[in-house]
């Protein structure tokens, strides 16, 4: 349970530090609030931190579902895959639009198979064990 909450803590912590980037950028490129456009470079930093927040409402359940059903250390080493995909993903995409596939890729496919596993152990429990699934 340890590992979930600290992956999960350091998950938040990077989305709050790519919110911190973005504001940095506002300023430095000089878009001033409410606005989301009028510089390529602040542009690229805004759609890091909201690919990031589109991700987390994936990945967090994904993680605390997948834990459930196996050794939370299995699950946490993917979080920190999904963490350091994220990370590769901002320095891709600030860098330019084109590099921020490798990144994402990286933080998808933790997702996905996190998910599958929440998935299948949910179904496992539901048919091998009705009555200690809350049935």
């Amino acid at each position: 349970m340890a590992l979930t909450v600290l992956i999960s803590v350091l998950a938040l912590l990077q989305f709050f530090f790519f919110g911190v980037l973005v504001g940095r950028a506002r300023h430095r490129y000089s878009v001033q609030a409410p606005a989301t456009t009028g510089n390529e470079v602040f542009e690229r930093y805004f759609r890091v931190h909201m690919n990031t927040l589109e991700t987390l409402v994936l990945f967090l359940p994904a993680l605390w579902f997948a834990s459930r059903y196996v050794n939370p250390l299995w699950t946490a080493l993917l979080g920190v895959i999904y963490l350091i995909g994220r990370l590769l993903y901002w320095r891709g995409y600030v860098a330019a639009a084109g590099k921020r596939g490798p990144g994402y890729g990286l933080s998808i496919l933790p997702i996905l198979i996190l998910l599958a596993i929440g998935l299948v152990g949910s179904i496992l429990s539901l048919v091998i064990a009705p009555g200690a699934a809350g049935l």
